[in-house]
């Protein structure tokens, strides 16, 4: 698989962070922003469960070139409502 058209998926319950490996321009926004949950070094590198779903989306919104994303699951986690934000 080409590491360039990967994407993962993360999830808290509440919100679940798509990251798109080819539009990723490492501008490190996420890591300065919420480094609990952005951990580049580890391995899963997102952790969703370490800050609040609020703060994660403030956190993806300032992501500049959109390779992250996120939607809202409903009560039992599943894909609720689509508020993926197009860069």
């Amino acid at each position: 698989m080409d590491k360039k058209n990967i994407i993962k998926e993360y999830t808290n319950g509440e919100v679940t962070i798509v990251w798109q490996a080819a539009k990723c321009i490492h501008s490190a926004n996420c890591v300065k922003n919420n480094p609990d949950v952005f951990q580049p070094k580890t391995r899963p590198w997102i952790k969703p469960e370490a800050s609040s779903t609020e703060k994660i989306i403030s956190t993806i919104n300032t992501c500049p070139s959109g390779a992250l994303t996120y939607y809202m699951n409903d009560a039992e986690g599943k894909k609720h409502e689509s508020k993926l934000k197009m860069g």
